[in-house]
C-alpha cells in the first residue's frame, strides 16, 4: 500500500508546479511552493486540503480564468496522478463561489475531462451537495460517454457511502435519485465501471434494502453474461445479513426439509489467542436439489455484558435429495487491533440461506 508521501509528496507537488508554470508562465505559485514544504507527517486528506487551499490562493479568482489555466495544464501529459485530486477540489470550490451561474455546468465538464488523469469523484460531491438535481442533469448523460473513466465517475462520484468522501445528504434523503445512472451502466462493457455500479448498489442496500433488491431484481430480468456477478457483488451486505429476498435472488431460497445437526463444539471453553473448532451436519430431506449459502455467526460478548453478532462466510453447498454434508471450521480468537475480546459467555450460530439453524454457547477465557 503506497504511503501518503508517495501519493501526494514532494514529487507530486513538484510535478504540479511544473505543469501549472508551463500552462501559465506568469504565475509565481507562492502558496503552492510553501505548502510543498509543510506536508511531512500529514495524512493523505490533509495533504490534499493543503494543496487545494494553496491552489485557490495562487490561481485566478475568476472561475473562467481558473479553468483556462487548468485546461492549458491538461495539454501536458505529466499533469496526471494524485496531483489531480486537489486540482479537482479547488476547481469545484472556485465554481461554487463564482457569481457566474454557468460556472456550475462548466466545472462539471472540467471534472469529466480531469477524471481520466486520476479521478474527480471527491470533487463531484461538492456539486451534488450544492444542487443535486442540477448536477445529476449533467452527470446522468455521462453514462453514454465513450471514456470508461467518465462513465465510472457517474456511478462512483454519486455513491451514497463513497469511502474517504464527504456524505451527500440529498442522496441519503432520496435513495432512488441515482438509479437511472445504475440502470444505464450495470451492463457496461468495462469491468471498472460495473464494479463501481455494484459497489454503489451495495451502498444503497445499507439504508434502503428494498430499493437495492428491487433494482437488482429488475437487472436479473434483463441480464447479460456478466449481470449475475454484478448482482452478487451488489447484494453482498444483504446476504451477510441474511436478507431473504436478496438470498432468493441469488438462488438461495429458504431451505425446505433441511435437517441440521449442530453446531457441535470441540470444547465448551476457548482462551483468548486460541481457536474454536466446530462442526455442523446438513442433510437435504427434500425430493429436490437444494442450494445452500452457509454462514456462521459469532455472538461476541461486549464490555457491558450484552452480545453483538458478527457474520462470517462458511461455504456454499448444493445438496442432492437425501445427501448429507459435514462442514467444520476453526474460528480464531487471536488478538487483533480491530477487536477487543471480553471474557465470558459467547455463542456460535449457524445460518443457512439467511435462516438461523441453531446455536451453541461457549466461554471465552483470558489467556493462561
Amino acid at each position: 500500500m503506497p504511503t501518503a508521501d508517495e501519493l501526494i509528496g514532494p514529487a507530486a507537488v513538484a510535478g504540479l508546479i511544473d505543469s501549472l508554470s508551463e500552462a501559465a508562465p506568469g504565475l509565481a505559485l507562492p502558496a503552492l511552493r510553501a505548502a510543498a514544504t509543510s506536508l511531512e507527517g500529514a495524512g493523505l486528506r490533509q495533504r490534499n486540503d493543503a494543496l487545494r487551499d494553496a491552489l485557490l490562493a495562487d490561481l485566478p479568482a475568476s472561475y473562467g480564468d481558473f479553468e483556462q489555466v487548468v485546461r492549458a495544464a491538461l495539454k501536458d501529459p505529466g499533469f496526471t496522478g494524485w496531483m489531480i485530486w486537489p486540482v479537482t477540489e479547488a476547481a469545484a470550490a472556485r465554481a461554487l463561489e463564482s457569481p457566474d451561474p454557468a460556472a456550475f455546468e462548466h466545472v462539471l465538464a472540467l471534472l469529466a475531462d480531469l477524471t481520466p488523469r486520476l479521478t474527480a469523484e471527491f470533487a463531484l460531491r461538492q456539486l451534488l451537495n450544492a444542487d443535486l438535481d442540477r448536477a445529476l442533469a449533467v452527470v446522468t448523460p455521462w453514462t453514454a460517454h465513450p471514456d470508461e473513466h467518465v462513465r465510472r465517475l457517474a456511478s462512483e462520484g454519486t455513491r451514497p457511502r463513497l469511502p474517504w468522501a464527504v456524505r451527500v445528504r440529498p442522496l441519503a434523503d432520496r435513495p432512488e435519485a441515482t438509479l437511472p445512472i445504475l440502470d444505464a451502466l450495470y451492463r457496461d462493457p468495462s469491468d471498472y465501471v460495473r464494479r463501481s455500479v455494484a459497489n454503489h448498489l451495495n451502498d444503497l442496500s445499507h439504508t434502503s434494502p428494498e430499493v437495492a433488491v428491487r433494482t437488482a431484481t429488475t437487472w436479473a430480468a434483463a441480464p447479460d453474461a456478466r449481470t449475475q456477478k454484478v448482482i452478487r457483488h451488489a447484494m453482498r451486505t444483504l446476504v451477510k445479513k441474511g436478507h431473504p429476498e436478496a438470498l432468493a435472488l441469488l438462488g438461495f431460497a429458504p431451505p425446505a426439509s433441511l435437517v441440521v445437526s449442530g453446531p457441535v463444539l470441540d470444547s465448551a471453553a476457548v482462551s483468548v489467542g486460541g481457536e474454536l473448532l466446530f462442526e455442523v451436519t446438513l442433510t437435504n430431506g427434500s425430493a429436490a436439489e437444494t442450494r445452500l449459502a452457509i454462514d456462521y455467526v459469532i455472538h461476541y460478548r461486549k464490555a457491558n455484558g450484552s452480545t453483538a453478532p458478527k457474520v462470517f462466510k462458511l461455504t456454499t453447498r448444493t445438496l442432492a435429495p437425501g445427501q448429507t454434508s459435514v462442514i467444520s471450521r476453526r474460528h480464531s480468537f487471536k488478538v487483533i487491533t480491530t477487536r477487543t475480546f471480553h471474557p465470558g459467555e459467547h455463542a456460535v450460530e449457524i445460518q443457512v440461506n439467511g435462516v438461523s439453524q441453531g446455536s451453541a454457547p461457549f466461554t471465552l477465557t483470558t489467556r493462561a
